[in-house]
């Protein structure tokens, strides 16, 4: 069995910003273990502008800006397989994968980054009545099919759910020369940027209509057309609302599902509302030695912030790595000092070693992190969220235990956009006997 400091699943861009940010913090033993024939992930479909403004500050396509990455890889040495599935992680980081060369092998990990990305989320899980015509796709389905593969699913299209892929492909279908009638979406608000919403709807007259979804599929070997209801405060289809529209093709944008199959298989606690692993400052699970980034962890909209996160768990898993190896090579040069006793002399700060819980309430759904280790933080820490409604002219406010610390005046926040909230390591041992953070949206 092979063993490695750090082994990565996923080869996308988490998986990759975070290989070369391990890479950068002084670990050489990595491996990125990647399921397609190539690197880059779901970026080499989305041939759309609009990436790294953040991270390069210039506009990217997809696969460019994954190209940026892969080129550090190589230029770093990292080792990668690729059409090589995990198949399982062990309690004890021990990787279980298998591809055509090697078969089914085992390596063993210091640490492991679960980068492994989101799937869409299927006509299945949505209960709309009718026959399973040709014509119905996941829009990331279409987008391959048209960006990737050189096919058009359809000419004439109705899309189902406002989700950035959604709004891309309505689009991408026009400029390839079909009639997209419109974009329904059950919300009463659109869940992609609203930057999407008019550069890809709004600018070519395609309408969107918000509390509406498919109540009807007609067509039995192929999508003739499609019913749409508007529906009530509880989602349910308003009598006498029904509209009709022909159609060959209908494209789903109904949500984003991280793949965490292997993450529960090994034990990671996951959070309900994101279907992602719980993490602490460190963007570690409750595993120890285990990271996660990325869609894994949350669905993102930016791909730059993707980056960012991954990077932080590249550097974190890093400095775990040195530790956990420091640690080990001091007990064996002196029986005297066990790796507690290491660890402690790593931390002095007694009071430092509290441990936070961030509280989402109030229109913020979820928090990343969930826990803070004040003795583990960096100077600066990152907190992501996502709120549940659309808030106009309101504060985003943070409250240590009941004091209140931040409070920040905002036009407006939306569903479809993450929001974060900058804290420091300064502000909080400021408060020596800290339990909660609570963020929450309050009215102005």
């Amino acid at each position: 069995m092979k063993n490695y400091d750090i082994v990565i699943v996923g080869g996308g861009p988490a998986g990759l910003a975070a290989a070369v940010s391990a890479k950068q913090n002084g670990v050489d033993s990595i491996l990125i273990l990647e399921r397609d024939k190539e690197l880059g992930g779901i970026l080499n479909q989305c041939i759309h502008n609009g990436f790294g403004l953040h991270t390069f500050k210039e506009e990217l396509t997809g696969p460019e800006y994954a190209e940026r990455f892969i080129r550090q890889v190589q230029d770093l040495g990292i080792e990668f397989k690729l059409n090589t599935m995990v198949m399982e992680i062990s309690e004890n980081r021990v990787v279980t994968a298998m591809n055509r060369e090697d078969g089914l092998f085992d390596l063993q990990a210091k640490a492991v980054i679960l980068a492994m990305g989101c799937r869409e989320r299927a006509r299945g899980a949505l209960n709309i009545p009718g026959y399973r015509p040709a014509g119905i796709y996941s829009a990331g389905t279409a987008q391959r099919l048209v960006n990737m593969e050189g096919y058009m699913p359809g000419r004439e299209v109705v899309i189902l759910g406002s989700g950035d892929i959604g709004l891309i492909m309505a689009r991408r279908m026009t400029l390839e020369g079909a009639k997209v009638k419109v974009v329904a979406e059950l919300m009463p608000y659109s869940g992609g940027l609203k930057r999407n919403i008019v550069q890809c709807l709004d600018d070519y007259g395609i309408p969107l209509k918000l509390s509406h979804t498919v109540v009807d599929i007609k067509g039995k070997e192929r999508v003739e057309g499609v019913t749409l209801a508007q529906v009530d405060e509880n989602s349910r289809p308003i009598p006498g609302t029904e509209e009709f529209y022909s159609c060959d093709t209908l494209l789903l944008s109904v949500g984003l599902i991280p793949e965490n199959e292997i993450s529960r298989g090994m034990g990671v606690e996951i959070n309900p509302v994101t279907s992602g692993p719980k993490v602490n400052e460190s963007l570690e699970t409750n595993m120890e030695g285990v990271f996660a980034c990325g869609n894994v962890l949350h669905v993102h909209d930016l791909v730059d912030f993707v980056s960012e996160e991954a990077a932080a768990a590249g550097r974190n898993a890093a400095a775990y790595v040195k530790t956990v190896s420091l640690g080990t090579e001091s007990t064996r040069q002196s029986d005297r000092k066990t790796d507690e006793e290491y660890l402690a002399e790593r931390i002095p700060d007694k009071a430092a070693e509290q441990e936070i819980c961030l509280i989402p309430t109030s229109g913020v759904r979820y928090t990343v992190p969930s826990t803070i280790r004040v003795s583990h933080m960096d100077e600066h820490l990152t907190v992501r969220f996502r709120v549940g409604n659309v808030y106009k002219n309101c504060y985003v406010s943070a409250y240590f235990d009941e004091k209140r610390v931040i409070h920040r005046k905002r036009q407006v926040v939306a569903p479809g956009e993450m929001e974060e909230l900058k804290l420091t390591k300064e502000q909080i041992l400021q408060y020596p006997n800290l339990k909660t953070i609570t963020i929450k949206i309050e009215e102005a």
